[in-house]
């Protein structure tokens, strides 16, 4: 009986379905691109990717129904994953060019423009992980990873009060200020770099996460 873990990259039109697609086939991945709702719900794991402007990756993301197929994957237990803008709407909300758009609510907080010298922050960075981090497991501390981006989440504001619920790890990079760099919370995780664009640390990190499918 084969144990290769079934992963969806979900094709709303916004992100890099194809190097996704390529990334987790290299970390032992049976990797489909689709935006079909049952092939979507049905797979061990979900990729949400994301690129571009907060709101029109929203927008995209209800028109294909996205949001109530994470939230019911949620809902279930069934793993999501999100990369770049894919981990940015997971927030509660977005706020672009004094524009606040809602986002899918997963966790409290806003997406806002970085406060940097230098913007977008596009390149290789640290980041600060956890320990007992599952995500960044066999990686050094200083692994460095790609991002590209102009927004981003500058406070952690989830709290947890009972002590049955494991508490969020949160991960941490600095580009100006410090900002949420990858959160590990029960079945949804997500990275605001680009681990399929990461080279040997992004494709650890992905082999991390179909482990845990």
């Amino acid at each position: 009986m084969s144990t290769t873990k079934k992963v969806v990259v979900f094709d709303y039109g916004f992100g890099n379905v194809r190097s996704a697609e390529r990334a987790l086939a290299r970390a032992g991945a049976d990797v489909e691109i689709t935006r079909d709702f049952d092939r979507a719900m049905n797979a061990d794991g979900l990729l949400v990717p994301g690129v571009g402007a907060f709101a029109a990756c929203m927008r995209g993301l209800k028109e294909a129904r996205g949001d109530w197929i994470v939230d019911r994957r949620l809902a279930g237990g069934r793993p999501v994953m999100g990369i770049c803008v894919g981990m940015q709407i997971l927030f509660a909300r977005g706020v672009e060019h004094g524009v606040e758009t809602e986002g899918l609510d997963e966790w409290p907080g806003s997406v806002e423009p970085l406060q940097a010298d230098v913007v977008p922050h596009m390149g290789w960075n640290t980041v600060d992980a956890p320990a007992g981090s599952e995500l960044f497991a066999g990686l050094d501390a200083d692994a460095r990873f790609y991002f590209v981006h102009s927004y981003a989440v500058h406070d952690w504001t989830l709290e947890v009060h009972n002590p049955a619920m494991e508490t969020p790890k949160v991960t941490w990079s600095t580009h100006g200020k410090p900002f949420v760099a990858a959160v590990e919370n029960g079945a949804l995780w997500a990275t605001q770099f680009h681990p399929e664009k990461s080279g040997d640390a992004g494709a650890q990190l992905l082999t991390n996460w179909i482990g845990t499918l």
